[in-house]
This record gives structure tokens, sequence and C-alpha cells, in this order.
């Protein structure tokens, strides 16, 4: 049997390089992933880690680094309790250019039967890519109220 997994698809008006540097540089991802800083220094084996506030929510390493096609990641949720002491999950952006379009596919697997993370991202990541896809195709990432949301981060 498969362990249980979130995928995520949406079709964005950019380039796959302004995707990519959407998903990687710290400045950019506070303007759309609620304020988080990804940070990294995106190279095969490097650590990764999601902050907020100052706060280390997520930590990782880097699996694959394919710019401007594929990025992957381990993924380890650090800040809550109820869900710190799940495993390492497996974070994979695949970047596809399509024309003047770019279509963004997010898997995020590796969850153990039950995972409470696994609800948790399944409630985070649509905000977070409908805040980079307006924020890319507007200028402006839409407002998504954290209380609609859950315990995300």
């Amino acid at each position: 049997m498969s362990k249980p997994e979130f995928v995520y698809v949406t079709y964005i008006e950019t380039t796959p390089e302004k995707l990519w540097e959407a998903l990687t540089n710290s400045e950019f991802s506070k303007r759309y992933w609620f304020d988080t800083e990804v940070r990294s220094d995106w190279k095969m084996g490097s650590s990764f880690a999601l902050v907020t506030d100052g706060i280390i929510s997520d930590t990782g390493e880097i699996l694959e680094a394919d710019p401007p096609r594929r990025l992957a990641y381990t993924f380890k949720h650090e800040r809550f309790e109820e869900m710190r002491d799940e495993a390492a999950t497996k974070v994979t952006f695949a970047i596809e250019p399509h024309g003047g379009i770019v279509k963004l596919t997010v898997t995020h697997e590796g969850f153990a039967a039950g995972s409470k993370l696994l609800g948790a991202v399944s409630n985070g990541w649509p905000a977070i890519l409908s805040g980079l896809k307006s924020l890319l195709e507007t200028g402006h990432a839409v407002a998504i109220p954290m209380e609609a949301l859950g315990k995300i981060r």
C-alpha cells in the first residue's frame, strides 16, 4: 500500500526562471508565504529551513535542485509538538513551460497513515500556492486569513 500524499497542480502566467526565483528567494517568499522565509543555498545536500518571525517551523535537506525545472527537499516539521515527532516527508516542485505559462506541480509525500502533518499541509499548500500565483501574475499576493486555514505553521 502506498503512503498518503498531497499533490497540487496550477498554471501560472510567468516564466520558469521567475517561478524558480519565487520558490527560492527568501525576500520573495515572505510576500506570498505568510511572511515566511525559505532559507538554503539550494545545493544538493544543503540544509533547508522555513523561518517565520525568527522561529524555525520546518527543516530539511535539498535532495534535488535543477533550476528552473525541478526542486526537491525533505520536510521535517519542528514547530508544533503534535507534528514534531512525525518522520520527515518529501516536497517536490516540478516546473514545466507551456508557451507563455508554466505548469507547477507540487507533490508532498511520505506521510505515515493518520499523519496530522498531512492535514496541515493540505490546508497550507493551496493557500501558499494561490498567493504565489497571484503575486507572480498581478504583483499582489491574495490575502487569505490564517484563521481560515487552521494550524498550518
